[in-house]
């Protein structure tokens, strides 16, 4: 893996076990990604959630965001990030945390700009080890949405199977969905509607 574009591009970006049940986001992905977000990156605090080897957050540093939170429960995935900040000179700008993001994340308010994330990306793992399927995106969003830890005008990044289905939280809405071979990527804002925003956002 490689950082595709910005201050960093080119370098490379260190990994963890295959055995762990983390897939990075490919390379084909990314750049799709990152050409749709675009004009959003500069001057953006970003929050990871699920972040593996923090591959997109890397990503979104390279090109100019200000600010990533990245959270993980593997202690792998959390040497690895920290590794990674430290090689490409990012670690002033990072926090890496450890945490069950299915356990909650109102606690991570705390680490946002005014407690808010203008930028929220969430790539849960698909299968366990045991290639059993996992469908964390609805519990994590609807968890997400309590916790009102989107900015006004912000969005979340939701990156699942397309054979997981969940629900969109109330107040919020899709405005776009890209799918990749059997990758679906869901892009979300709050609704237009301000009385349709979550309590106490």
């Amino acid at each position: 893996m490689r950082i595709i574009a910005g201050t960093a591009r080119g370098r490379k970006i260190f990994s963890v076990s295959k055995k762990l049940p983390v897939k990075p986001v490919s390379d084909r992905i990314k750049q799709s990604l990152f050409d749709i977000i675009r004009p959003r990156i500069t001057g953006a605090v970003m929050l990871d959630l699920f972040a593996g080897t923090g591959n997109v957050s890397l990503e979104a540093l390279s090109r100019g965001a200000m600010k990533t939170v990245m959270v993980d429960k593997e202690p792998a995935c959390l040497k690895t990030m920290a590794r990674n900040l430290e090689h490409l000179g990012f670690k002033d700008r990072a926090k890496v945390l450890k945490g069950d993001i299915l356990k909650g994340t109102q606690w991570l308010a705390a680490y946002g700009e005014e407690g808010v994330y203008d930028i929220i990306f969430m790539g849960p793992p698909y299968r366990d080890i045991n290639n059993k399927p996992l469908n964390f995106t609805g519990p994590v969003l609807a968890s997400v949405a309590a916790a009102c830890l989107l900015s006004r005008g912000g969005m979340i990044i939701a990156q699942h199977h397309q054979n997981e289905t969940f629900e969109i939280p109330v107040g919020l809405e899709t405005f776009r969905e890209e799918k990749y071979g059997d990758t679906i990527i869901h892009f979300l804002r709050y609704k237009t509607d301000d009385t349709a925003k979550p309590q106490g956002a």
